[in-house]
């Protein structure tokens, strides 16, 4: 069985030595190394090929008698053995290809699903998660995963966070490529509908943007949106972002949320032209954006 190991080790020599003597006398072995230097610790991340009979108290024993701490283990694949230098050229040539697909890229590249088993229990049950938060314009990218981030990780999310930056001032200094509209096509219209947004051309609805019931504890709603495909990548959906925002607002609303795939490539460059401080939360395959609102005029209609 192939399990992906974390744990913190102190920087001293012969360290690796004896965690490695240890896995070899269970007969346990390395497949792959990564690692995170610190201060006065060292944090490495292994590939263990351990009996198939083997769980995460078993593999938490072992890194121990080594001495190592903080030990987190999760049940992995053979990509677990990628090339790590090869994952961050591919993640760079992704954003360059499609910065709009930073969120989804981060997310992946970062493993933001990664759960992990503590070798001790949590005492409440459920996984302590940890976030990394990067900022792209006004908008704010958190990834989260129970497995804690690393110095190292920090700074290269930063690196990737600059490429993205980069890349999306000099479309902005180009101008956005644009698609040819349908033919006899008009600039559309758009008129609020009680808790809803309508884009028309011709009276034909071509997108829409709706919340729901405001929690009252909260001040958050939730929202909806949708573009035709045949008028997407033209501003409609940012557009009819900004209007529901206002008229959410309007009704007594803090915070809109929207809920969707974290493989949507529409939601970064949506918000982003909006103008709006907004935070993209990446969790699994979840990609959550809160925007607040309270500093939006109301919805002219």
């Amino acid at each position: 069985m192939l399990w992906r190991v974390r744990t913190t080790l102190p920087d001293r020599p012969g360290a690796l030595a004896l965690l490695a003597e240890q896995c070899g006398l269970a007969e346990v072995n390395i497949l792959g190394l990564q690692i995170f230097p610190g201060v006065e610790a060292v944090t490495d991340e292994l590939v263990l090929r351990t009996p198939q009979d083997w769980g995460a108290q078993q593999i938490g024993r072992l890194i121990e008698a080594a001495g190592g701490t903080d030990v987190v283990a999760a049940v992995c694949s053979e990509d677990a053995l990628a090339d790590q230098a090869t994952l961050y050229v591919q993640a760079a040539r992704a954003i360059l290809d499609r910065p709009t697909s930073f969120p989804e890229v981060v997310g992946r590249l970062f493993e933001a699903d990664l759960a992990g088993v503590s070798s001790e229990p949590v005492e409440d049950g459920t996984a302590q998660a940890d976030v990394m938060e990067m900022t792209v314009g006004e908008v704010e990218v958190q990834v989260r995963r129970a497995v804690p981030f690393t110095a190292t990780e920090h700074t290269r999310a930063a690196a990737l966070t600059a490429l993205v930056s980069d890349v999306l001032t000099r479309v902005a200094q180009s101008g956005p490529v644009g698609e040819p509209r349908p033919s006899g096509s008009s600039t559309p219209s758009y008129v609020g509908e009680g808790d809803s947004v309508a884009a028309r051309v011709d009276e034909v609805v071509i997108g829409r943007a709706a919340f729901e019931s405001i929690d009252q504890e909260t001040g958050a709603v939730q929202i909806g949106l949708s573009v035709d495909p045949a008028w997407q990548r033209r501003g409609i959906g940012t557009r009819l972002l900004i209007d529901v925002a206002r008229l959410a607002h309007q009704s007594g609303a803090q915070e809109i949320v929207l809920t969707t795939g974290s493989d949507n490539p529409a939601v970064l460059p949506m918000v982003l032209a909006a103008g709006l401080r907004g935070r993209i939360r990446l969790a699994g395959d979840t990609l959550t954006v809160r925007i607040g609102v309270t500093d939006l005029r109301p919805l002219r209609t």
